[in-house]
């Protein structure tokens, strides 16, 4: 099957909900770190699948976060509150996954959900947007 244009960055769409729902499921069993770093990953899928939509590419996640805050964070086409949620998740995952003895508690992570929400569907409406003026 040959790939159409636009055909990866719906698949990093679709990753960013796929690791959102993993996420709930990590949640529901108390893994909180490790739901911290799925949320995470939620907000990395979506901002990679902006960057693929005009073009841009990083081979690490510093270089999405560099290009996502270079390209749509400092330009404000994504409000500073909104950027502030993928580059805040970053920082929490660094932690969650590197620090050690660092442990999340339910308090920490349970009000980032709705921000991830925030964050994915933000970035979707700007896909859909740059698609619809193509």
């Amino acid at each position: 099957m040959k790939e159409k244009p636009g055909d990866l960055v719906q698949h990093l769409l679709s990753r960013a909900g796929e690791s959102l729902e993993e996420a709930k499921i990590l949640a529901d069993s108390g893994h909180w770190n490790t739901c911290v770093s799925r949320l995470y990953y939620s907000c990395f899928y979506a901002a990679s699948a902006l960057l693929e939509k005009h073009g841009l590419s990083a081979a690490k996640h510093s270089g999405v976060r560099s290009l996502f805050n270079n390209h749509f964070a400092r330009t404000e086409t994504v409000s500073k509150e909104v950027s502030a949620i993928y580059n805040d998740l970053f920082d929490r995952r660094q932690e969650s996954d590197y620090g050690p003895f660092f442990v999340f508690e339910e308090t920490d992570v349970k009000p980032w959900f709705n921000d991830v929400d925030i964050f994915v569907n933000t970035i979707k409406k700007l896909v859909n947007q740059t698609t619809e003026k193509a």
